[in-house]
């Protein structure tokens, strides 16, 4: 059997509903459109040891995508404060926080009020595990040391220790959902 030289297919752009895109014209005449995709995470299927396992992992990643753009948002903010702040003196950062503090109040407090506890504690792991810092060492740098206290207490009684932070080793299924998401703020995005 002889190996066929493969040919480079023959591209042209044309115009597609007002938009001009490249498209793939084959020997056989059919015209494919070329599509760029930003990253793409292939991953093999999951293997779960039971049905139950199965149901806890739809049911973690279902949460997790309606908490993802609350953490891209906060980790982008979280960034953005990071430089903005970086030369002020204590004072003035502490004022442009409480600034932000209200702006974010407004635009978020309604929406993060009707998460559910599960959605709460997946939106805080995956900050934790963005920043690589606690929830409790993030509110008492911005806050204070007696607001991070009054939130670690109150998030307490809904079982989440804000002190803790993330370890992957803790929870495999989650660590398995949030590797697969980019939850990450580049400057400039």
């Amino acid at each position: 059997m002889h190996a066929q030289k493969a040919e480079k297919p023959n591209t042209t752009k044309t115009t597609i509903g007002g938009q001009v895109v490249t498209v793939m014209v084959t020997d056989a005449g059919d015209t494919i459109v070329v599509a760029e995709l930003e990253d793409v995470s292939v991953t093999s299927m999951r293997k779960f040891k039971s049905s139950k396992e199965r149901r806890h992992y739809l049911r973690m990643k279902y949460h997790a995508n309606q908490v993802y753009p609350y953490a891209v948002e906060a980790i982008r903010l979280f960034r953005e404060l990071e430089a903005a702040t970086a030369d002020m003196k204590n004072r003035n950062r502490k004022k442009h926080i409480k600034k932000l503090q209200k702006d974010l109040e407004d635009n978020f407090k309604d929406p993060l009020k009707g998460l559910t506890r599960t959605q709460g504690r997946i939106l805080i792991k995956m900050i934790e595990r963005e920043l690589e810092i606690p929830m409790y060492d993030l509110v008492k740098d911005l806050r204070g040391g007696f607001t991070a206290t009054y939130w670690n207490a109150l998030s307490k009684m809904y079982d989440i220790d804000l002190k803790q932070g993330y370890h992957a080793e803790d929870d495999d299924i989650l660590e398995a959902i949030l590797s697969g998401m980019n939850i990450s703020h580049v400057a400039g995005k």
